[in-house]
């Protein structure tokens, strides 16, 4: 059984998960957002006193807000740290979206494997199904828990919207078309944790999901 905890971090106000396997303790840190040492400090907090240990750091993708805590949990619980490649180019220039943020940013350590649709990511017995999804940026991608019914979407698909496409990377055709063959055809029950706001489900987002209409309409054609 896994449980998922999100935090609230950065300016961005981005959604960090903690996902973790119930008998075996292990765990995975997505998107670590966290900025100050308040929210670092929270993170870590909870993580000791719930007996955590972190095996991941995933990141969905690279744009600044999920990246922000990255040193922070790489040197504090030595976790193997996984990226997606088509995204290395963000990493690359991390100081770079800092400065047109206006904030700052520490040096994000190199990544120890490539996060990709053949990467292995066990966490008790369980382990997410991992799909490409770009379209919010060239290397993105979203985790399927499939037994628990939940998918992480980073910036893909929100409730009730969806991704921006015009910061690094983006492509309109290429979002809609990940959320057309990647994420509407989960079953409704499946709930989603976007990477800002609120979690929502398949089902909530096909039927209510403005952006998404004329999907739905094609995809019931």
């Amino acid at each position: 059984m896994l449980f998922i905890k999100k935090f609230v971090f950065n300016p961005f106000y981005e959604n960090t998960y903690l996902v973790w396997d119930k008998k075996t303790k292990e765990g995975m840190i997505v998107d670590p957002g966290c900025y100050t040492e308040d929210e670092k400090t929270e993170l870590k907090d909870y993580i000791v006193e719930n007996k955590i240990t972190v095996k991941y750091l995933v990141l969905t993708h690279c744009h600044l807000d999920h990246i922000l805590g990255c040193k922070f949990v790489k040197e504090q619980l030595s976790p193997l740290f996984l990226t997606p490649v088509k995204d290395q180019f963000l990493l690359d220039e991390a100081s770079i979206q800092a400065e047109l943020f206006q904030i700052k940013i520490e040096d994000v350590p190199k990544p120890d494997l490539s996060l990709d649709e053949n990467s292995i990511l066990q966490l008790g017995k369980s382990q997410p199904i991992i799909f490409h999804t770009p379209g919010h940026t060239p290397g993105e991608y979203s985790l399927l828990f499939e037994e628990e019914k939940f998918c992480i979407t980073g910036d893909v698909l929100f409730k009730e919207s969806i991704g921006r496409t015009d910061l690094w990377g983006g492509d309109m055709k290429a979002l809609l078309n990940s959320i057309k063959t990647k994420l509407l055809v989960l079953d409704d029950e499946i709930r989603i944790y976007p990477g800002h706001g609120d979690e929502s489900t398949i089902g909530e987002e096909r039927r209510n999901n403005p952006f998404l209409k004329d999907l739905s309409a094609e995809g019931q054609a």
